[in-house]
């Protein structure tokens, strides 16, 4: 940028993005000078090196609010962690995939592990049956990342939200069709009652 160019020579572009030609670095320097804005090095490599005529203040500052809205538009997906054992309860198990829905409906991958202790280790077809009844459970909402792995007394499974039912939408009215289900029995025990 300005004096620390170092060339003899480059080829001009104006403010505008015209070609004005191969000027000397002090004419080039001269004429940034006198239309109030920098001259920048755009093309060192080129034979003779590209210098533009622009404001780099401006142009830095338009560069950082890019990268600004580029990053404010990311999506960012954590992985969660879902902790079950071999011999969860069905109340726990219920509790558990409801927490499991919402994580998916905020669109966060989720990893399921099943903890084994002691002589659990001899029965590890318990932990996959909880992980295929939870990923038959979760099926339209979610899809198996990983298929369930055993990792010394632990094992995986990792799921993500499936894109074919629009993932958050989907799960929030699974999670409505669940509430409207449970208000249904409560009903219909006031009226048993």
């Amino acid at each position: 940028m300005n004096e620390e160019i170092n060339c003899a020579q480059c080829r001009l572009i104006d403010y505008d993005g015209n070609q004005m030609g191969v000027y000397s670095l002090s004419q080039a320097l001269d004429i940034a000078a006198a239309a109030g804005y920098d001259l920048v090095e755009i093309a060192p490599d080129a034979k003779p090196p590209v210098c533009r005529v622009m404001n780099y203040g401006k142009y830095k500052y338009e560069q950082a609010m890019k990268a600004k809205q580029a990053k404010k538009n990311q999506t960012k997906i954590e992985v969660k962690e879902m902790k079950f054992r071999p011999k969860i309860d069905v109340g726990d198990y219920e509790t558990k995939k409801k927490h499991v829905l919402r994580f998916l409906g905020d669109g966060n991958k989720v990893k399921i592990t099943i903890m084994f202790r002691g002589r659990e280790m001899a029965h590890p077809e318990q932990g996959i049956s909880i992980l295929e009844r939870l990923a038959d459970d979760l099926s339209d909402v979610a899809v198996v990342e990983s298929k369930p792995i055993l990792e010394g007394r632990n094992m995986h499974m990792t799921i993500a939200p499936s894109n074919k039912g629009g993932g958050k939408k989907q799960a929030t009215q699974s999670r409505k069709a669940q509430k409207a289900a449970k208000q249904r029995e409560a009903a219909q025990k006031q009226e048993e009652e």
